[in-house]
């Protein structure tokens, strides 16, 4: 059946082409290493925070262990309150309780990987979100021993992603890669978008689609995700994340 050929092929561009160069990439740069040993060390996008007086929030993401940051990226968060003098990082991981605090460099490379960026604020700003993230955290509904799965969810990007739809205001998205971030943590299959601009349908995380200004056009198919971002133009490909200006 034509339609059916057309399907077919449209998959195979869309998402399982972008998959298979970045395993390609993966293979090329040779990173294959025992997580152990790989580096964990700050990737200066941090100051001291002793010498950054005012409130900071920012949500990291960089790719994940081994094979899988083929496909998939892990995302955290980092805040400190007007005074402070030290970060506090939150990250949802399977070891033990999921969440976990400061186990981790703010700002660290995950396991090798230099991580991007995805939203900060500083001063008055990030001052007035902490206190809605911080009750996003303490109240996080899968935070048991137990309640975390790789996939469809939910993992660190699900944590980040109800944080993040927490404080509207932040207008930040989580990249393609970061799969997990579409997991219906609310249980409801359809609803508005993290950034309040649009709305989506998920279902159960296996399959989806996005449409807001923030989070752009995003179809979800068993995770992996491909869309247009609208603000920005680019593409968004499943395992090479964002392509464009």
């Amino acid at each position: 059946m034509p339609v059916l050929r057309i399907a077919l092929l449209v998959v195979v561009a869309v998402f399982l082409a972008p998959i298979a160069v970045s395993a390609a990439l993966y293979c090329c740069r040779n990173d294959i290493a025992d997580w152990r040993l790989a580096d964990r060390s700050s990737a200066g996008l941090l100051p001291p925070a002793a010498r950054k007086p005012e409130a900071v929030v920012r949500v990291f993401s960089a790719r994940t262990v081994s094979w899988r940051g083929i496909v998939a990226t892990h995302s955290w968060i980092v805040v400190k309150g007007p005074g402070e003098r030290a970060y506090r990082r939150y990250d949802y991981t399977a070891w033990g309780m999921p969440i976990w605090i400061d186990r981790f460099v703010p700002d660290g490379r995950w396991f090798g990987s230099v991580p991007e960026v995805v939203f900060a604020a500083d001063g008055i700003e990030a001052e007035r979100m902490l206190p809605r993230i911080r009750e996003a955290i303490a109240t996080y509904r899968y935070a048991k021993v137990g309640d975390y799965r790789l996939w469809p969810g939910p993992n660190s990007n699900t944590f980040v992603a109800t944080v993040m739809g927490a404080v509207p205001e932040m207008r930040a998205s989580l990249p393609a890669t970061a799969i997990g971030k579409d997991f219906p943590y609310d249980g409801r299959w359809i609803g508005a978008t993290p950034s309040g601009t649009g709305f989506r349908i998920n279902l159960g995380g296996y399959l989806g689609l996005t449409l807001g200004w923030v989070e752009g056009v995003e179809v979800n198919l068993l995770g992996a995700v491909a869309g247009l971002d609208l603000r920005r133009p680019g593409l968004k490909l499943p395992g090479l994340g964002r392509v464009g200006i």
